[in-house]
C-alpha cells in the first residue's frame, strides 16, 4: 500500500506527525510511506526511517502535482487540512482522509478563552485520519532522528558533560509565545548548572543580550550556530529542557529528557503540549500571564 502523508508546516506540527507515520509503517505490512512538506522543513523528516520518500514544495502544490499523479497513491493522509491540501486531493483524485482541525474551537479559546476543545492531544486527532485504515496509536512518543554528522560534541565545544546542563530554548515564532528577556535573565541567574541557549539565527542577538545581562559564567549562546538537527542534538544531551511553546519543545518531547514547558498567549488546552502518552510526569506546564 502506497500512502502519501501531507503536512506542510511548521516544525512542531511536522514532528507531531511522526507517531502516525511510525504506526502506518509498522501496522500496514509492506506499506510505502511518502511525506509531502515544504522545502524549508525537509530536514525535520528526511532522516525518519519510517518514511520512504520525502517530496517538497517551495510555495505551490503545482510544483509537484505531476510527480504525485505518477505515484498513483492508494491513500492520502491529510494532516494539514487546509484549502491547499484539499485542492491537492481533488487534483490527485485518490482516497483521502483528514484530521479534524477545529479552527473555530481554537479561535474561540485563544480569542475569548471559551474552551470547547476536546480534551485530547492533537496527535490523537491526527490518528483519526488513519483509523479507517485500521491504524491505532501505539502509546509511544514521537520520533526525531539525528544523523551522526549533526551530533554536537558538547564536551569538546562547551566543555560541559552530557546530562550535566540545562538547554534553554529562548526564541519563538511569535513574541507573545516568548518569555521576556528579563524573565530569561532571572531564570538563568537562579540556576547553578551550565546552560546552553538554543535558537535560530534570528535569536542570536537576543542570546547576546542575555549574556550581557546575566551573572552566570557557564552560559553559552548557541543560537544560529547549528541547524535544527544540531540544536536537537544539544537538547537530547541535556539534563532538562526549558522551552516556550515551540517546535523545539516538540522535538525535545521525542527524547528521554524532562521538559519545562512555558506558555504565553497559546494554551495547553489547544492540545499541543509535549506528546508523551502515559508519561505526563516527565514534563511540567507553566502558563505565564501578560504575554498576549
Amino acid at each position: 500500500m502506497k500512502i502519501l502523508v501531507v503536512r506542510f508546516s511548521s516544525i512542531g506540527d511536522i514532528v507531531l506527525t511522526s507517531a502516525v507515520v511510525r504506526c502506518l509503517k509498522e501496522q500496514l505490512p509492506n506499506s510505502e510511506i511518502h511525506f509531502l512538506t515544504k522545502s524549508a522543513f525537509r530536514s525535520v523528516v528526511e532522516h525518519n526511517p519510517n518514511i520512504d520518500k520525502v517530496i517538497t514544495i517551495d510555495s505551490s502544490i503545482k510544483e509537484v502535482t505531476s510527480e504525485l499523479k505518477q505515484e498513483k497513491y492508494d491513500h492520502i493522509v491529510d494532516l494539514h487540512n487546509n484549502l491547499r491540501t484539499r485542492s491537492l486531493a481533488l487534483r490527485l483524485r485518490r482516497p483521502t482522509t483528514k484530521f479534524p482541525k477545529l479552527n473555530w474551537e481554537k479561535w474561540k479559546l485563544v480569542k475569548f478563552k471559551k474552551n470547547s476543545m476536546p480534551d485530547v492531544h492533537v496527535v490523537d486527532r491526527y490518528f483519526e485520519a488513519v483509523q479507517g485504515l485500521g491504524v491505532k496509536p501505539d502509546g509511544k512518543k514521537g520520533d526525531f532522528a539525528i544523523p551522526e554528522p549533526d551530533v554536537v560534541d558538547v564536551k569538546s565545544i562547551f566543555r560541559i558533560e552530557p546530562r550535566g546542563f540545562i538547554a534553554l530554548v529562548i526564541g519563538a515564532k511569535f513574541g507573545t509565545k516568548q518569555l521576556p528577556i528579563e524573565k530569561l535573565v532571572e531564570l538563568i541567574d537562579l540556576s547553578k548548572e551550565p546552560i546552553v541557549l538554543i535558537g535560530g539565527p534570528d535569536d542570536r542577538k537576543l542570546g547576546e543580550e542575555i549574556l550581557n545581562k546575566i551573572d552566570h559564567p557557564n552560559t553559552f549562546n548557541s543560537c544560529g550556530d547549528y541547524s535544527i538537527l544540531g540544536s536537537a542534538s544539544i537538547l537530547k544531551q541535556s539534563r532538562v529542557v526549558v522551552a516556550n511553546d515551540t517546535g523545539m519543545m516538540h522535538i525535545a518531547a521525542c527524547f528521554d529528557v524532562p521538559i519545562v514547558s512555558i506558555w504565553g498567549n497559546t494554551v495547553p488546552e489547544l492540545g499541543m503540549y509535549p506528546y508523551r502518552p502515559y508519561d505526563d510526569s516527565s514534563y511540567s506546564i507553566h502558563e505565564v500571564k501578560g504575554l498576549n
